[in-house]
């Protein structure tokens, strides 16, 4: 199943990160997970929220580009060689990994991988079929 990320182009200059992150909080949207890149004169924030059709509402309604992208979470064994093994499966597929960030579950022993590819749909079936536990937003957002 395909999740919904925010992406906003943010300048690269102090206080820039918290303006898009103070307007999510004032609204009670909780940012799940984010990532951060930035180049020299502005910077990419990936977001992945609950209810993202509000977030990007808002956030577009103060001026800021905001960008909506598919991409596929996974849960893993949070171990060494966990995500080696994630790695060798896509690679056997020929499945090119445009980005990806991580952060722990917080269920026992596990991580979320959240990947952008090329070819998501093309990527979820390889996954599934993998046996690799593919999440949906029920999963990622369960209160």
């Amino acid at each position: 199943m395909k999740i919904k990320q925010l992406s906003l182009f943010i300048e690269n200059r102090t206080g820039a990160l918290s303006a898009p992150c103070s307007l999510l909080a004032k609204a009670g949207i909780n940012i799940v997970t984010l990532s951060l890149a930035d180049t020299q004169n502005f910077g990419i924030l990936r977001l992945i929220v609950k209810d993202w059709r509000k977030a990007e509402k808002l956030l577009s309604s103060h001026d800021f580009t905001v960008k909506t992208t598919d991409v596929v979470a996974i849960e893993i064994d949070d171990r060494p060689g966990g995500l080696a093994n994630i790695l060798g499966v896509l690679e056997k597929s020929a499945l090119n990994v445009e980005y990806m960030y991580a952060f722990p579950s917080g269920k026992d022993g596990k991580a979320v991988l959240v990947f952008r590819f090329e070819k998501p749909d093309e990527a979820l079936k390889v996954l599934s079929a993998e046996g690799v536990n593919v999440l949906g937003e029920a999963h990622l957002f369960k209160d």
